[in-house]
Protein backbone atom coordinates (compact mmCIF):
# COMPACT_ATOMS: atom_id res chain seq x y z
CA UNK A 1 0.00 0.00 0.00
CA UNK A 2 2.43 3.16 1.06
CA UNK A 3 4.72 1.66 -2.32
CA UNK A 4 1.43 2.40 -4.63
CA UNK A 5 0.97 5.96 -2.33
CA UNK A 6 4.93 7.06 -2.86
CA UNK A 7 4.84 6.42 -6.84
CA UNK A 8 1.07 8.54 -7.15
CA UNK A 9 3.13 11.60 -5.19
CA UNK A 10 5.97 10.81 -6.99
CA UNK A 11 4.10 11.36 -10.08
CA UNK A 12 1.81 14.03 -8.47
CA UNK A 13 5.39 15.85 -8.18
CA UNK A 14 6.31 15.12 -11.35
CA UNK A 15 3.12 16.64 -12.59
CA UNK A 16 3.55 20.00 -10.93
CA UNK A 17 7.01 20.22 -11.66
CA UNK A 18 6.06 20.55 -15.30
CA UNK A 19 3.09 22.73 -15.04
CA UNK A 20 5.42 25.06 -13.09
CA UNK A 21 7.94 24.71 -16.14
CA UNK A 22 5.15 25.31 -18.57
CA UNK A 23 3.84 28.16 -16.92
CA UNK A 24 6.91 29.96 -16.49
CA UNK A 25 7.70 29.33 -20.25
CA UNK A 26 7.14 32.45 -22.77
CA UNK A 27 4.08 31.55 -24.72
CA UNK A 28 4.39 29.73 -28.16
CA UNK A 29 2.34 32.79 -29.92
CA UNK A 30 5.12 35.41 -28.53
CA UNK A 31 8.08 33.59 -29.38
CA UNK A 32 6.59 32.37 -32.52
CA UNK A 33 4.06 35.29 -33.19
CA UNK A 34 3.55 33.78 -37.21
CA UNK A 35 2.86 30.47 -36.20
CA UNK A 36 -0.50 29.14 -36.97
CA UNK A 37 -0.98 25.55 -36.35
CA UNK A 38 0.97 23.02 -35.31
CA UNK A 39 0.61 19.35 -35.04
CA UNK A 40 2.74 16.82 -33.90
CA UNK A 41 2.90 13.05 -34.38
CA UNK A 42 4.36 10.99 -31.77
CA UNK A 43 5.79 7.66 -31.78
CA UNK A 44 8.12 5.52 -29.47
CA UNK A 45 10.87 2.80 -30.02
CA UNK A 46 12.13 0.82 -27.29
CA UNK A 47 15.14 -0.91 -28.28
CA UNK A 48 14.82 -0.48 -32.01
CA UNK A 49 11.59 -1.81 -32.41
CA UNK A 50 8.15 0.05 -32.27
CA UNK A 51 6.21 -0.10 -29.39
CA UNK A 52 3.01 -1.53 -29.75
CA UNK A 53 1.12 1.69 -28.63
CA UNK A 54 -0.01 3.59 -31.91
CA UNK A 55 1.15 6.80 -33.08
CA UNK A 56 0.04 9.78 -30.85
CA UNK A 57 -0.98 13.03 -32.79
CA UNK A 58 -0.73 16.44 -30.54
CA UNK A 59 -2.45 19.31 -31.70
CA UNK A 60 -0.97 22.36 -30.34
CA UNK A 61 -3.56 25.13 -29.24
CA UNK A 62 -0.95 28.09 -30.45
CA UNK A 63 -2.63 30.40 -29.05
CA UNK A 64 -2.43 29.24 -24.98
CA UNK A 65 0.69 26.84 -25.37
CA UNK A 66 3.94 27.30 -23.77
CA UNK A 67 7.32 27.39 -25.59
CA UNK A 68 7.68 24.07 -24.17
CA UNK A 69 7.74 20.87 -25.20
CA UNK A 70 8.30 17.92 -22.85
CA UNK A 71 6.86 14.77 -23.64
CA UNK A 72 6.66 12.26 -20.84
CA UNK A 73 8.46 8.93 -21.56
CA UNK A 74 5.65 6.50 -22.75
CA UNK A 75 6.88 3.54 -20.64
CA UNK A 76 5.46 3.19 -17.32
CA UNK A 77 9.00 1.70 -15.58
CA UNK A 78 10.33 4.52 -16.45
CA UNK A 79 12.21 6.24 -13.65
CA UNK A 80 12.27 10.14 -14.31
CA UNK A 81 12.30 10.02 -17.92
CA UNK A 82 11.33 12.11 -20.78
CA UNK A 83 11.99 13.69 -23.96
CA UNK A 84 12.76 17.38 -23.98
CA UNK A 85 12.57 18.68 -27.47
CA UNK A 86 11.98 22.24 -26.90
CA UNK A 87 15.50 23.05 -28.49
CA UNK A 88 14.79 21.69 -31.76
CA UNK A 89 11.19 21.97 -32.26
CA UNK A 90 11.85 25.69 -31.50
CA UNK A 91 14.78 25.93 -34.01
CA UNK A 92 12.43 24.58 -36.91
CA UNK A 93 9.45 26.96 -35.60
CA UNK A 94 11.44 30.01 -36.07
CA UNK A 95 13.22 29.00 -39.56
CA UNK A 96 9.77 28.98 -40.73
CA UNK A 97 9.85 25.03 -41.58
CA UNK A 98 6.41 24.15 -42.39
CA UNK A 99 7.45 20.38 -41.98
CA UNK A 100 10.11 18.72 -39.84
CA UNK A 101 10.98 15.74 -37.42
CA UNK A 102 13.55 14.73 -35.19
CA UNK A 103 13.69 12.25 -32.31
CA UNK A 104 15.35 11.96 -28.80
CA UNK A 105 16.25 9.13 -26.49
CA UNK A 106 15.25 8.88 -23.30
CA UNK A 107 17.33 9.90 -20.38
CA UNK A 108 15.21 8.17 -17.64
CA UNK A 109 16.27 5.02 -16.04
CA UNK A 110 14.81 1.73 -15.35
CA UNK A 111 15.44 -0.91 -12.56
CA UNK A 112 19.65 -0.97 -12.75
CA UNK A 113 19.67 -0.17 -16.33
CA UNK A 114 19.23 3.03 -18.94
CA UNK A 115 15.87 3.31 -20.55
CA UNK A 116 15.63 2.76 -24.14
CA UNK A 117 12.76 4.54 -25.38
CA UNK A 118 13.48 6.29 -28.36
CA UNK A 119 10.94 8.90 -29.15
CA UNK A 120 10.17 10.32 -32.68
CA UNK A 121 8.21 13.06 -33.78
CA UNK A 122 7.03 14.71 -37.42
CA UNK A 123 5.69 17.89 -36.76
CA UNK A 124 3.24 20.09 -39.57
CA UNK A 125 3.38 23.89 -39.23
CA UNK A 126 1.61 26.91 -40.68
CA UNK A 127 2.09 30.14 -40.82
CA UNK A 128 0.62 33.74 -41.50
Amino acid sequence: MHMHNRKQSEAAIRYAERKKREDEAPRLSADVPNLRSLRLEIEERSGGSLVAEPVHVRRIVVEHAPALFFLPCGDSRCRDGGHDVTHSILRSLHAKETQFEGHDVCSGSQGSGQCSRVLHYTAVATYA
